[in-house]
């Protein structure tokens, strides 16, 4: 496969999409399986919304993995021990560094230049996270010996991050803990006074530890609560190996190498024009060795340019990705 992040155009793009798609059905025994079930023929695929996308849940059941390839390295979504857990095999590295790397700085910075901290708990209790890995790699690539991860202990965090007023810092929060930091700083009459040196990126989770809300909603609160406007957000998942980031406002804006299609939630073979609520896809050309096509249980839009998460799929409409897995 040629250097996917040497990509420039939509045509590049298109192109690259349909080489690995071809790739992905001759080596990927699962996706192949997948495609000719749907009695689609490869050679007549010639644009993206032709292209077939896995149902994201096949992940918890079969091993996505080119057969030309062996790998022990995994990541593994969070949940319960008493779930069945998806697992994304990992075939190569430093596709994955070089995906973190190259998303941040075009979006965010460089690495080196920011101390990261993370507030990250649910994560931190877990085995084979991969937003971990990618925090780890941001840290390394730092360098800075105030880096460091917080479970629960606020306090601490909140000497810190006072303490570093005046430094470029990066705090990664899993959404519930970010709000109960907060409600730690408002309990003790903690006085926040953080610069605009300071960035936060929520990486959603709420997973039935607080309230449900809006991630607009939850933005307003960070926002008021850190004293800053830099509420940034970071869109990925187990079964990818690239990410997306939203400045603000819950618009986010992919790497070259991905891209978002929005599909009809009862018709999984149809796509919503630009602005209308749909369930997402993804083409995330660095997952060169498992699927790069995925069908999410995500809900979103287009809107120009870029994206909007909106929530999950209500399994009482999932009738159609029910279809694809079935």
């Amino acid at each position: 496969m040629e250097n996917i992040f040497d990509i420039k155009t939509e045509h590049d793009f298109l192109a690259a999409s349909l080489r690995t798609f071809r790739c992905q059905y001759d080596n990927i025994e699962v996706y192949r399986k997948f495609v000719d079930y749907l009695k689609i023929n490869p050679e007549e695929v010639r644009t993206l919304d032709k292209i077939p996308f896995l149902p994201i849940e096949m992940f918890k059941n079969h091993q996505i993995l080119d057969k030309n390839v062996s790998t022990d390295l995994f990541f593994q979504s969070s949940g319960t021990t008493q779930m069945n857990l998806s697992k994304h095999f990992i075939a190569d590295e430093n596709i994955y560094k070089e995906s973190i790397y190259r998303s941040f700085e075009q979006f965010i910075g460089k690495p080196e230049d920011f101390i990261f901290l993370g507030l990250l708990p649910s994560y931190l209790e877990k085995q084979n996270s991969s937003l971990i890995y990618m925090v780890d790699f941001l840290m390394k690539k730092s360098g800075k010996p105030e880096n460091g991860y917080f479970l629960y202990n606020h306090e601490d965090l909140f000497k810190l991050l006072n303490d570093l007023k005046d430094k470029k810092v990066i705090l990664f929060g899993v959404s519930f803990a970010l709000l109960d930091f907060l409600d730690f700083c408002n309990s003790n009459l903690q006085i926040l006074r953080f610069s605009n040196t300071l960035t936060v990126i929520e990486t959603g989770g709420m997973k039935g530890r607080k309230e449900e809300m809006t991630k607009d909603e939850l933005l307003v609160i960070l926002q008021e609560g850190f004293k800053t406007d830099k509420i940034y957000s970071e869109y990925s998942m187990t079964e990818l190996l690239s990410q997306a980031y939203s400045l603000g406002q819950n618009e986010y804006q992919c790497p070259n190498w991905m891209r978002i299609l929005i599909r009809n939630v009862e018709d999984p073979f149809s796509y919503e024009k630009h602005g209308k609520t749909g369930a997402i896809n993804i083409i995330d050309l660095a997952n060169i060795h498992s699927c790069s096509f995925i069908a999410t249980q995500d809900l979103g839009k287009i809107a120009g340019d870029k994206f909007q998460v909106l929530g999950r799929i209500d399994h009482s409409d999932i009738r159609g990705c029910s279809l694809l897995v079935s």
